[in-house]
């Protein structure tokens, strides 16, 4: 199953996942301008980033919104994104976010779990309603595919719905926390996590061990760490063992480059170094907790 590569991939590489999160923005000017296109430099340069970290990543976290504000170009820089990442061998979660019914949820999941824009994982918005997770289900069934089902996020906006308090005075993620658990039940790999997981900001460590020990089949994503204010402490508390979860840093990684002097010649270096150290931290974390 999925899940058992991704939990051998934390065994062997770290936790650390690498957000290509990539804007245009982030690639420095002079690697931009030997390009004649955008799909090309975009490509190019998550290819570099890409070699220089997978072996010390347990996954690659591609954000479609990124490419999709690109037009065509754009989405044929992503396909070709996740092509490489595939190439490598490395594990892909398509950050997509999606959370519709019926027969438009069956679309999302065939366009996402096949053809050009295939995935490993995929991430989902279950706010309307758990019947907008069924239609992926069957990926999960016969293919090695999984979900990273949005639980409680690292935004201050959380608030505003997640932590409504229900009738039996618990908040509205631990409720839906307890309905991906148990979706989640017959997915089970060998590992004993399901390939139905959650995503877990770590800006809310206060929560952490509570939502830790109520799931304790469910693996987690993480987001936040870093440029969001997420420390490797709060991100021990989600960990068991040091794995059960993986935790993404976008910005802090692809922009690693700007904290050094002429970094931008060497970004891919500066990219690696700062996972590198992001693993060390978050494992020494996890060790001393």
């Amino acid at each position: 199953m999925i899940i058992d590569k991704l939990y051998e991939n934390v065994k062997n590489n770290g936790p650390v996942c690498v957000g290509l999160d990539t804007s245009i923005e982030y690639i420095p000017k002079d690697f931009l301008n030997k390009y004649n296109s955008i799909e090309d430099a975009i490509t190019s340069f998550n290819e570099r980033l890409i070699d220089a970290t997978i072996d010390n990543a347990a996954c690659f976290k591609v954000q479609i919104a990124y490419y999709e504000a690109l037009g065509l170009l754009g989405l044929r820089a992503y396909k070709r994104t996740l092509d490489y990442i595939r190439k490598k061998s490395g594990i892909i979660v398509a950050d997509i976010k999606r959370g519709d019914i019926s027969k438009t949820a069956e679309m999302y999941a065939k366009a996402h779990f096949e053809g050009d824009f295939e995935s490993d994982f995929i991430t989902l918005n279950p706010y309307m309603g758990l019947d907008t997770i069924g239609p992926y289900l069957k990926y999960v069934d016969n293919s090695e595919k999984g979900l990273f089902i949005l639980l409680r996020t690292s935004n201050e906006g959380a608030k505003d719905i997640q932590y409504i308090s229900a009738k039996s005075d618990r908040k509205i993620y631990n409720i839906v926390g307890e309905k991906i658990q148990d979706l989640g039940e017959k997915h089970k790999g060998k590992c004993g996590y399901s390939s139905i997981g959650a995503v877990v900001g770590c800006t809310h460590g206060e929560e952490a061990e509570k939502i830790r020990e109520d799931l304790d089949k469910t693996f987690f994503l993480i987001p936040g760490y870093g440029a969001q204010g997420g420390a490797a402490l709060d991100v021990a508390r989600y960990m068991k063992n040091g794995n059960g979860g993986v935790v993404n840093s976008s910005r802090g990684i692809l922009l690693a480059y700007k904290k050094q002097e002429n970094g931008e010649k060497e970004f891919d270096r500066w990219a690696r170094e700062e996972v590198i150290n992001m693993r060390r931290t978050i494992e020494k974390a996890c060790k001393s907790k």
